[in-house]
């Protein structure tokens, strides 16, 4: 899976993460997490979905 990190420059007041590389490392943390969930949203829909879908596919009789 790839995950790609978007850069911004701007002046935080000393709120956020000192160096680049926290910030990275926070970010990476932040993304991986979030990532994760969705997936495992979407697998749960997709095996709902699945089931339903297989179910009106098949036709009365077995044909």
């Amino acid at each position: 899976m790839s995950t790609s990190n978007r850069q911004v420059s701007s002046n935080n007041g000393g709120n956020g993460p000192e160096s680049e590389e926290e910030f990275t490392a926070t970010q990476l943390n932040i993304n991986t997490s979030g990532t994760d969930d969705l997936l495992d949203e979407i697998d749960g829909l997709l095996e709902n979905n699945a089931e339903e879908f297989v179910r009106s596919y098949v036709q009365k009789g077995g044909q």
